[in-house]
């Protein structure tokens, strides 16, 4: 089990997210999640599994990311990826 320690722990942007401590998105890191959804956006991808890709990511219970829903944070990340990769499409 890996253990984030990216800064981005500590961005103030994640304290707006939604507490959840259940399932399988326990202890994982948002700020990971949120990177994660925001590729996958940014690729335009299609077909996810929000739960695999949550998996994937490293644990944190650090700063702003604390018990904060990695679920949430990859939709965030996956939309603002959508609306970058259309911003830079003409």
């Amino acid at each position: 089990m890996s253990i984030c320690l990216r800064e981005h722990r500590y961005d103030p942007f994640f304290s707006r997210l939604p507490l959840d401590q259940g399932d399988f998105g326990r202890h994982k890191c948002a700020g990971c999640a949120y990177e994660r959804g925001y590729q996958a956006g940014l690729n335009r991808v299609s077909i996810l599994n929000i739960e695999e890709q949550v998996n994937l990511i490293a644990h944190s219970q650090a700063g702003s990311v604390r018990h904060k829903s990695p679920i949430v944070a990859f939709a965030q990340g996956y939309a603002d990826g959508l609306f970058q990769y259309y911003a830079s499409c003409p």
